[in-house]
């Protein structure tokens, strides 16, 4: 069903998008041809590289038609956006060949923070990226990354307003996402949508129903993946560099083994929390998110979904751990709790762990971060298991063995607590 706090013209347009359909009338394009060749006409170029992402692209369309039930709207944005990233593909491409020198960048031991979703990661991000030493990818510069960022004038570029501008957009079509995952131009952005370039990325099935092509990204080789991040982050360094890289995403659950194959100096904090807790959030924001494309949401689908899916992942990343005893030492295991109860002690023991400076300045910027972004002034992220149709009993067995292992503690099934509060909804 619709949510109806989507503007009723909106809900208007997709109507008549869905009768127009059903005539059998022509709608919003969404063809490999059609979306190539506008990214190439915008901007004068033709060479989008190598043919790796033409495969998952053409997989994504596929399941765009068959799957994802897509709106009106929902067309108009996929549309969009694709030829953003196409576009985005064309330019980083026809720069590294005009300035080969990028690609002798070094990317020296990254930090990559890794755990399941609404675990910590957010925020952990974003107070790292207050540390000047820490070089993170801005949420504006991964959007539009072309030209080049650049030091002088980083945090001025116009690029900032422009998405800002696009974000209050969304604000309008999802009135009160906010309060479950922060967004802005100036916020630290996850690889997930480094990785869109490639489109081989978790971020699609998490907008929209795609299983088809989420069961391909779980077989593929990430591996040509990682290396396209790691050409995206040396593009970003050029004129732009930090002492080191601090990344984030979830999705590195998936494939830690094709991200150390790239990046084999890599140091991982890994955010640990009840996973019970983590389904019923993440199963709130996946319905809330989809709501923007589609008006067909089933949140125990989706609950049943990614409870397999986040099983899946933790026990990929347990694989790896146990058989590289080497990496296994270079990880921080965080838990979300004691990062909750004090955030920047938390981030004290990382920089510890990994024989990093936390200078007094750099702490103080974090502290002023939090007291700026508390829960309070955007409202609070409710939700629970019941709605999503799972019994807390089966699921607390389905992840028995990872909550053994790094000694996780069951949550209480409650409204958050004020602690809790504080940051769920920058997770």
């Amino acid at each position: 069903m619709p949510d109806r706090r989507t503007p009723i013209a909106l809900r208007v347009l997709n109507g008549v998008g869905c009768a127009l359909r059903a005539a059998g009338l022509p709608l919003i394009r969404l063809d490999e041809g059609s979306l190539t060749a506008r990214a190439a006409k915008r901007c004068g170029l033709d060479d989008f590289g190598d043919f790796f992402f033409r495969q998952p692209l053409g997989l994504l369309l596929n399941a765009f038609e068959r799957e994802a039930r897509l709106t009106v709207l929902g067309r108009i944005i996929a549309r969009t956006d694709i030829v953003r990233l196409l576009e985005n593909r064309l330019r980083i491409i026809d720069t590294l060949k005009r300035h080969p020198e990028i690609e002798r960048g070094t990317v020296e031991r990254p930090l990559f923070i890794i755990g399941l979703p609404r675990t910590g990661t957010t925020i952990l991000h974003e107070l790292m990226a207050q540390d000047p030493a820490n070089r993170v990818p801005m949420t504006w510069e991964v959007m539009h990354p072309w030209p080049p960022p650049e030091r002088a004038t980083y945090e001025t570029d116009p690029r900032i307003e422009k998405v800002d501008q696009h974000f209050a957009g969304i604000d309008r079509i999802l009135p009160g996402f906010r309060t479950m995952h922060p967004m802005g131009a100036r916020l630290p952005q996850e690889c997930v949508a480094l990785m869109a370039h490639d489109f081989a990325t978790m971020i699609y099935h998490t907008t929209h129903n795609v299983p088809s092509y989420q069961a391909w990204l779980e077989r593929a080789d990430m591996r040509p993946v990682y290396a396209s991040h790691k050409r995206q982050l040396q593009y970003l360094q050029w004129k732009c560099p930090g002492d080191r890289w601090v990344l984030k995403s979830p999705g590195h659950l998936w494939a830690l083994a094709a991200l150390l194959a790239v990046y084999p100096d890599a140091r991982l904090v890994q955010t640990h929390r009840d996973p019970v807790k983590v389904v019923a959030s993440l199963t709130s924001l996946i319905a809330t998110l989809r709501g923007m494309a589609t008006e067909a949401i089933d949140p125990h689908q989706i609950a049943i979904d990614w409870t397999q899916r986040l099983a899946r992942g933790l026990e990929q990343t347990m694989q790896v751990r146990a058989a590289q005893p080497a990496v296994d030492a270079r990880v921080f295991d965080m838990h979300y709790r004691e990062f909750a109860r004090d955030e920047i002690d938390m981030v004290r023991r990382i920089y510890e762990h990994f024989d990093l400076e936390l200078t007094a300045a750099a702490e103080q910027r974090m502290r002023r971060y939090l007291a700026a972004n508390r829960q309070e002034t955007r409202g609070v992220h409710r939700y629970a298991l019941a709605p999503t149709g799972l019994d807390a009993g089966v699921e607390r067995e389905r992840y028995r063995g990872y909550m053994e292992r790094f000694g996780i503690e069951e949550e209480v099934e409650s409204q958050p607590s004020s602690v809790e509060s504080r940051t769920d909804s920058r997770l």
